[in-house]
């Protein structure tokens, strides 16, 4: 039994193959395209799914796309409705795409799949809390998902146990904490629906001076989680932005303006909206728990992607386990609504692990073989050296110890936003200037961000205090008062941006400002040769931890093909690039003209 997952026409499009309840491939359209947060219909990630399958698109059981869109079509008109005459321009401007593509979605996946078969349309928060609850290592849990907005619900609390789950409670729009988080993405001078991870990350050189006005103006937070927002300050329902004049006028100005300095005030924003929503992320699980008293948890939605929330629910919630759907937002809706169709709507017996989730690692996506790389190299007559697994293990460990920066290309692609030692940056997380020096010379963007840490499993505590595994990257978690350097330490007088002049531990490249760190505690299992790259540089080095960045620069998708990876490498300044087994210097190649949006942006800024 054949299932293909589809999401598309927001943001993230994506695809997924499940066969017989085993997931065989998921990919976003973006990685393909080259288009960042693609929403096209997904017809690459679909090629390739089909292809990892074996199968042609004729031998498919069963399609199901990722929410209703009729059901949306009926938010759309009814909030027009209910602010007429204002919205008419927006109004008009989208109506043209749901007339003509949108409302027919049956027969668009029909023919771009030459596909005859049954095709169903599960809710889009029915596909977010399948994406978590089915893969997850539990039997029974509480489901709470969180985003921007599916058709109507923006927020849902359910309980999911064997092969069913069901809601009890909801949040509906216009009420939305994505949206809200969304509304100060925009205000601080970020794009909506890709810059949230910038207003998290910006957010510990702040201090939450404005939390308590959000709390009285612009939402209305009761104790069990629920809210509502005062509309009197957003424009998202009537217009094509996401405030008004009355949101500007409360918060003392207009938003900043893209790429322009930030300043003590834009940080203080960042970190009061964040405290809010971490207030009302954990909220909201103490009354799912109430509701249920299940002792797991599982997350998914844009806001689980908030990797702080999350771990401020694992601190300080209830909750003994809580797994989080790796890729949370919209493209986790595609593999939510095949998974769904396999067991809820046809009914098939769950088999849980409940060691193991049965995601794979998140290891989802293209491969590419020796013999495919090696054609690759030679046909474009570029330098390299082949190396046993070994060998590059033994090298790339000194490389990163010699504070140079490694490209690095192994195996299936990761499903999801986060790169997990498949197509990853790497570097040397005792380095002070590492986190500076990437940011600026190789991703292209701004300083303040941070890097994740990858680190064995068996290691982890050693540095962080974590309480569970992690990895997918979606906890942060304390770095150890044994590793800081300077306790719990003072900035030394500095504030904002400046902070980071300050060494906070062993580990200062993957250390951010509040001391926490976004981590990746890495299995051999999962991934065995990055595992053993960690543990070697480990074993030599006495740190079994690296920097791990995803491999791209600002502005573009993570790499997805060889062509992709020896492109980026040769428009940064990466030293080494790893595809496979071979290993390729940036000292042995002719200098190359690099083609992608990243660079120019930052060269322009």
């Amino acid at each position: 039994m054949n299932i293909l997952g589809i999401s598309a026409f927001y943001h993230d499009s994506a695809a997924s193959l499940v066969s017989d309840g085993r997931i065989v491939a998921a990919a976003q359209e973006e990685r393909f395209t080259r288009k960042k947060h693609d929403s096209s219909f997904p017809k690459h990630a679909i090629e390739y799914c089909l292809r990892e399958g074996g199968i042609q698109s004729e031998e498919l059981d069963l399609v199901a796309f990722y929410e209703k869109p009729f059901l949306k079509f009926e938010r759309l008109i009814e909030t027009y409705l209910n602010y007429v005459p204002r919205g008419f321009k927006s109004f008009f401007e989208a109506i043209p795409v749901w007339l003509k593509e949108k409302l027919w979605l049956k027969e668009l996946i029909a023919n771009e799949l030459n596909y005859k078969g049954k095709i169903i349309f599960p809710e889009h928060h029915e596909s977010h809390a399948a994406s978590a609850f089915y893969p997850s290592p539990f039997k029974e849990a509480v489901i709470l998902t969180l985003d921007g907005v599916g058709e109507w619900t923006t927020a849902s609390i359910g309980v999911g146990e064997g092969n069913r789950f069901k809601f009890l409670s909801e949040i509906r729009f216009p009420h939305s904490l994505g949206l809200l988080y969304s509304a100060f993405t925009y205000y601080v001078g970020f794009k909506v629906n890709s810059g949230e991870y910038k207003v998290m990350g910006l957010a510990p050189y702040g201090e939450p001076k404005f939390k308590d006005l959000i709390l009285k103006e612009l939402i209305d937070l009761k104790e069990d989680g629920s809210f509502q927002l005062n509309m009197k300050y957003f424009a998202y329902c009537t217009d094509l932005k996401m405030i008004n004049k009355n949101f500007e006028k409360l918060l003392g100005g207009p938003p900043r303006k893209p790429e322009s300095p930030l300043t003590q005030r834009d940080m203080d924003l960042a970190r009061s909206i964040q405290e809010v929503t971490e207030e009302v992320m954990l909220r909201m699980s103490q009354h799912a728990y109430q509701l249920t008293k299940k002792k797991n948890l599982c997350l998914a939605g844009g806001v689980a992607l908030n990797c702080v929330g999350n771990g401020r629910i694992l601190r300080d919630g209830p909750f003994e386990r809580i797994w989080v759907q790796p890729a949370a937002g919209d493209a986790g809706g595609a593999l939510g609504a095949a998974l769904l169709a396999w067991y809820q709507y046809l009914g098939n017996e769950r088999n849980v692990n409940e060691k193991k989730d049965s995601l794979q690692g998140s290891y989802l996506g293209p491969e590419f073989d020796n013999n495919t790389v090696r054609q690759y190299l030679d046909k474009n007559r570029i330098s390299y050296k082949e190396l046993s697994s070994q060998e590059l293990v033994e090298q790339i460990a000194d490389f990163i110890a010699e504070g140079k920066v490694i490209g690095w290309f192994q195996g299936r692609m990761e499903f999801g936003p986060r790169a997990l030692g498949a197509r990853s940056i790497l570097g040397d997380a005792r380095l002070p200037e590492m986190q500076t020096q990437m940011n600026l010379k190789i991703k292209f963007r701004e300083g303040f961000r941070p890097f994740a840490p990858s680190v064995i499993k068996e290691r982890c505590s050693d540095y962080f205090d974590a309480s569970i595994e992690s990895p997918y990257m979606v906890f942060t978690f304390p770095v150890k008062e044994e590793v800081r350097t300077n306790g719990s330490g003072s900035d030394n007088g500095l504030f904002g941006i400046e902070k980071l002049k300050c060494v906070r531990s062993s580990i200062p490249a993957v250390t951010h400002v509040d001391y926490s760190a976004r981590i990746q505690s890495v299995s051999r299992e999962d991934n065995p040769l990055y595992y053993d790259l960690i543990e070697r540089f480990g074993e030599k080095y006495n740190c079994p931890v690296l920097i791990n960045t995803s491999f791209n620069v600002r502005g573009e998708p993570i790499v997805c093909t060889p062509e992709d990876a020896y492109r980026c490498f040769m428009g940064t300044n990466i030293d080494y690039l790893v595809i496979g087994n071979f290993l390729i210097e940036k000292n042995s190649e002719v200098p190359f003209e690099f083609a992608g949006t990243g660079r120019q942006q930052f060269e322009r800024d």
